[in-house]
């Protein structure tokens, strides 16, 4: 069998039949001709793991730093249909004796502990899960059982990419202790073009050894079954089109010299008038159908009526879709390392320092940016009701402010982008005085 991990399941199973009981029959065999991977060996130091593309986002002396530092896991924005997305690197987990799994876990459920107020993904890549750093299969039982009803309800998928048989039957053992709700919501990707469907992979810091035990098994398959490339090549824009192109593009093509695009009014107009008080407004996902419609009504040119929809949720989610595809982010990517790095500014320096930084951006960007927080600003004088501080909205609204030129996104960087985001907030009044 051609895989890179193969599965010896013993015939007997010594009379016990639990799931704790038969997945300490698992054997895995290690398929030896796939080099270690980029960030995981203990033996980087945290100046190594940078020069491969990676920063470890907790410092050195912080409580989680030796596990955070390995990359397993990872925050990577929003998906296609405005829920977070929470990434599982199975081949960056370090040799089991090297790596404290009950650490792994805790600082797993610290992690989520910022997302799981709001609808989230969950991507799990298992290819690069060996012998030799697989956690031991009474710590996956005791996982599950750990991440109880707060981490499991506003789960709406788990992706498990590149699935082997040995997830297969691991999932088959645990049916007893798994919920059926739960069940429904586990998906299989086979090949990672098949994720564009949920998530940008653009956005993804997805590891080397996956992608290239991707083109691994692309390769061998016949021409004709062949999947499309990951990342799609990108058509001209439609006449009308309202997603995915620049601000200067909508604005130069408005005939009713509106300065904020379209969307943006059209949602935070309706969200104005029927969502402040909505508890959890910009924390929920919407039916996909209806949000692939809406878009391609805008696309389209037709007219969309939200009021006609009734539907706070999908609105939320077209703003946030339409400010994370922007062909460049509404910050720009000029203003990335001084938002990265603003953690450095003095407090009482920061309202004016925001001040200077934002009078660098387009007019068009400086508009709607404007709109934008100061509509959020209205959401989160109402945070009583709808539980959207400021920290809550900048930890939603920062992915989809800012990313990097090479889009991927991190933990590394989420959580200065989210920090900037919630200071703008806070202090909007003093940077917007005009």
């Amino acid at each position: 069998m051609s895989s890179d991990l193969l599965v010896d399941l013993h015939d007997d199973l010594g009379g016990d039949d639990s799931p704790s009981g038969a997945l300490d029959q698992l054997k895995l065999v290690q398929d030896k001709q796939w080099l270690p991977d980029d960030p995981v060996s203990l033996s980087k130091s945290a100046s190594d793991i940078k020069s491969l593309g990676g920063t470890p986002h907790l410092s050195w002396d912080d409580p989680f730093y030796d596990i955070s530092r390995h990359q397993i896991v990872e925050v990577a924005g929003d998906d296609n249909f405005g829920r977070k997305v929470i990434v599982f690197n199975a081949c960056r987990m370090p040799p089991h004796h090297q790596l404290d799994h009950h650490k792994l876990l805790m600082y797993m459920k610290q992690t989520l502990d910022k997302y799981v107020e709001s609808d989230y993904t969950l991507i799990y890549f298992h290819h690069g899960l060996t012998a030799e750093n697989k956690p031991s299969l009474s710590w996956l039982r005791d996982a599950y059982r750990e991440f109880d009803r707060k981490y499991k309800k506003n789960i709406k998928a788990l992706y498990i990419v590149h699935p082997t048989m040995l997830i297969r039957t691991i999932l088959i053992l645990f049916k007893p202790i798994i919920s059926f709700k739960f069940g429904r919501k586990i998906n299989y990707i086979n090949y990672l073009s098949e994720l564009e469907e949920i998530v940008k992979c653009d956005q993804l810091v997805i590891p080397n050894r996956v992608r290239e035990y991707d083109d691994k098994i692309r390769l061998s398959l016949k021409p004709s079954v062949v999947p499309g490339p990951i990342s799609p090549a990108h058509s001209p824009p439609l006449p009308f089109q309202q997603f995915g192109v620049s601000l200067s593009v909508l604005r130069h093509r408005a005939t009713d010299s509106e300065e904020i695009p379209l969307v943006m009014r059209d949602t935070i107009g309706f969200l104005q008038e029927n969502g402040l008080k909505t508890e959890g407004i910009f924390r929920r996902s919407a039916n996909v159908s209806l949000v692939k419609e809406v878009k391609q009504k805008y696309n389209s040119g037709e007219e969309v009526n939200f009021s006609q929809l009734d539907d706070v949720h999908l609105a939320a989610v077209i703003l946030k879709m339409f400010l994370r595809e922007l062909p460049e982010p509404l910050l720009t990517y000029q203003l990335y390392n001084d938002i990265v790095n603003f953690h450095n500014v003095d407090k009482e320096s920061q309202a004016e320092r925001i001040q200077n930084m934002l009078m660098s951006l387009p007019e068009e960007n400086y508009t709607s940016l404007r709109f934008l927080i100061q509509f959020l600003a209205q959401v989160s004088a109402e945070s009583e009701v709808n539980k959207m501080t400021n920290a809550n909205l900048a930890v939603v609204f920062g992915p989809n402010l800012l990313w990097g030129q090479d889009a991927s996104m991190t933990l590394s960087a989420i959580g200065p982008i989210n920090n900037f985001t919630r200071i703008l907030l806070d202090v909007h009044q003093e940077v917007f005085t005009q």
